[in-house]
């Protein structure tokens, strides 16, 4: 929706037309970080679990959010607005239970985002070692790239989605070339499916398989996010969502299945409990060259990177959303006049993330386990029950509001996807631990579920809040750019008083 173009509007509003199918594409594939997921949290899967059937995961995993994105975009296409989760449950569901949402994607997408700093700080310093024969503090490395994050933060946001382009199709390519090696290179001579039967997945220890394969998707349901900015939202938005999670579920299947491929089924467990993360990169080295490695390991860097650029994208828009409705302070919701990017939200986001890498350095607490590892995995939680909840708001939307959606869209596909998400988070709650890689008497494992369960209480408190001491505030919950309209009419009717 276009406004005026008033010195108060433009601060108002994000830059519209500004990203096509291919850059939303790269801004949500990005936050999936497909390297480190290939490199990470596969062999971590196999590792922790036992089981071999985790390609088959990666694509089960797949088809369930190719169901609940049915729905998703289906109301992308009656409800415009960078908030996302935040606007579909707060218009399907209730403005309360909406306010509560956002307050815990608030929280999710800042531990992911701030959890890569110290994963981007681990993955460099051996190559600066092997390299330069420079000994860099990993809290050295993290503070470069957050300037970096910090800088393209505040610029244009197709400029973004260009320094993503280059970022990814590498790391795309990457994974294709070490995949296309491990499968010319099979153990034994022959090439396998055994990872790829439904017998090797379906037995005790599926669920953490299940929770932990669709963790390696967050950042698919961003697209959304971007919605005011894309061209023709309506076709982009659709078309990049299903994209992203075609593409995504196919490297990681084709990523998983030839790592098992060239180790060997029988083998890929004790493989990746023995290498762990740099099982890909030695099968790569040993089938082209160790220069191939390198080449992957500096990507894995960049990867990381891109998924820092993403998210931190994703939750200052967030940010921006709640500001320009006034359910936060309205100073979020202001842009820069240049660029069109949520400045405060930007900053923000900025300052959080170096205080957490100033405090870990401080702590001298290790910045994987204690805080990519912790982080990432509790974002990702935090994240999957939002996809839920969302799910459940868009069926109950389009129950109420039919908006000439087809049956399969507005009814079938949104409580298929509702069913198939619960069945999801039941298993990943009742695995959190394993996820985490602690003990279960550890206080991380319920720990986390409290804290996202406090957030959303205090956010549904703060909306019940707004209802009653501020109605003008809470008629604009959820409606995105229109939220300017009905501010600036209620302005306009009180000065006519």
């Amino acid at each position: 929706m276009s406004y005026p173009r008033t010195q108060s509007n433009l601060s108002m509003a994000l830059a519209e037309d500004r990203l096509g199918v291919p850059s939303v594409l790269f801004f949500v594939m990005s936050a999936a970080t497909p390297l480190t997921v290939v490199a990470g949290v596969v062999t971590t899967g196999f590792m922790v679990t036992g089981l071999i059937g985790i390609p088959l995961a990666f694509i089960i995993i797949g088809l369930v959010l190719g169901l609940f994105s049915v729905g998703y975009v289906a109301m992308a296409r009656h409800v415009v607005n960078a908030g996302a989760f935040y606007a579909y449950i707060s218009q399907g569901l209730s403005k309360p239970l909406g306010v509560g949402a956002s307050w815990v994607a608030l929280v999710a997408y800042n531990a992911l985002q701030v959890g890569l700093y110290g994963l981007i700080g681990a993955a460099a310093q051996p190559l600066l070692r092997q390299w330069f024969d420079l000994d860099v503090k990993w809290w050295v490395i993290a503070l470069v790239a957050w300037a970096i994050v910090a800088a393209l933060g505040l610029q244009q946001v197709d400029v973004n989605g260009k320094v993503l382009a280059v970022l990814l199709v590498t790391e795309v390519l990457v994974i294709l070339v070490f995949s296309i090696a491990d499968l010319g290179n099979p153990a034994g001579g022959t090439i396998t499916f055994d990872t790829l039967s439904p017998g090797n997945l379906f037995t005790s220890g599926i669920g953490a398989v299940l929770a932990l394969a669709v963790l390696g998707f967050v950042g698919f349901e961003s697209s959304v996010v971007f919605s005011e900015e894309a061209r023709d939202p309506r076709r982009t938005v659709p078309t990049a969502t299903y994209l992203s999670v075609a593409l995504i579920a196919g490297l990681y299947a084709l990523g998983s299945w030839a790592m098992s491929v060239a180790v060997g089924p029988d083998q890929i467990v004790a493989q990746s409990v023995q290498q762990q993360s740099e099982l890909p990169f030695t099968l790569a080295a040993g089938h082209i060259g160790t220069w191939i490695a390198d080449v992957g390991h500096a990507l894995l860097v960049t990867s990381i990177l891109a998924a820092m650029i993403s998210f931190h994208n994703t939750t200052a828009r967030y940010m921006f959303a709640l500001g320009r409705e006034r359910v936060l302070p309205p100073a979020l919701g202001r842009t820069s006049h240049r660029t069109g990017s949520p400045v405060v939200g930007s900053v923000i986001q900025t300052v959080v993330g170096l205080a957490v890498i100033v405090i870990y350095a401080i702590g001298g607490w290790d910045p994987v386990v204690n805080l990519f590892y912790w982080g990432g995995t509790a974002g990702g939680m935090g994240v999957l029950l939002l996809i839920l909840v969302t799910s459940v708001a868009v069926g109950v939307f389009f129950a109420r509001n039919p908006s000439g959606e087809t049956t399969w869209r507005r009814a079938v596909a949104p409580w298929l996807a509702t069913v198939a998400l619960a069945i999801v988070v039941f298993f990943g709650l009742g695995n959190f631990a394993t996820l985490l890689g602690v003990p279960e008497d550890h206080p991380l494992r319920w720990g986390v579920p409290i804290v996202y369960l406090i957030t959303m209480l205090a956010g549904i408190i703060w909306g019940l809040m707004l209802r009653s001491s501020r109605p003008d505030v809470y008629a604009t919950i959820g409606l995105g750019a229109r939220s300017v309209t009905v501010t600036a009419s209620a302005d306009t009717e009180v000065i006519a008083r």
